[in-house]
């Protein structure tokens, strides 16, 4: 996974994650990673914190999109989707490749 696509399916899932520890194992990262892509995306504006006021635990944090925050997530998810076209593009064209050489041999 590249750092675009770690940003993206932190923007898409940050606020629904219960911690940075959970994020972290859901995405398959460490915990100290995706903190410090998420306090990078806080310094960018994309994503704001705020604790839960009225939680046992006062630790807990909610993290929220900014507008900032979802223009970028937009962004990048078309640039997701391009780039995953194209890979699709190429696999197809690969695929055709092997069956045309595959006819070949049983021609022969």
């Amino acid at each position: 996974m590249n750092s675009d696509e770690l940003i993206l399916n932190i923007l898409r899932k940050a606020d629904t994650a219960e911690s940075q520890r959970s994020l972290a194992n859901n995405l398959g990262y460490s915990a100290g990673k995706i903190n410090y892509v998420i306090n990078a995306l806080i310094q960018k504006g994309w994503i704001k914190v705020e604790n839960f006021a009225t939680a046992e635990n006062k630790k807990k944090y909610c993290y929220l999109l900014t507008q900032k925050g979802m223009q970028e997530k937009i962004a990048l998810t078309e640039k997701f989707i391009q780039r995953k076209k194209s890979e699709y593009h190429e696999l197809q064209l690969e695929l055709e490749d092997y069956l045309n050489k595959v006819d070949d041999v049983h021609e022969a």
